[in-house]
């Protein structure tokens, strides 16, 4: 499992609780967050999933999501 980080436009907790049912309803997120106090409104996500799948969550969500770092945990 790999933890990924996404720089997103979600800015409140209305735009997490959009986003939340996309995320929690896919079996290979174990974990997932949004720093909204951050500028870059960070999302980590702890998954099996490509970036490019995490970040196709997020649109079909109706928000914007663009890779910020990778690090793979052990």
């Amino acid at each position: 499992m790999k933890t990924l980080k996404f720089t997103t436009d979600i800015k409140c907790s209305g735009c997490i609780a959009g986003v939340s049912p996309f995320l929690n309803a896919d079996q290979n997120i174990s974990n997932w967050n949004v720093d909204i106090n951050d500028p870059k409104k960070i999302l980590t996500v702890e998954t099996d999933l490509k970036e490019s799948e995490v970040i196709d969550l997020v649109a079909r969500a109706g928000f914007k999501a663009g890779l910020l770092v990778m690090n793979d945990k052990l």
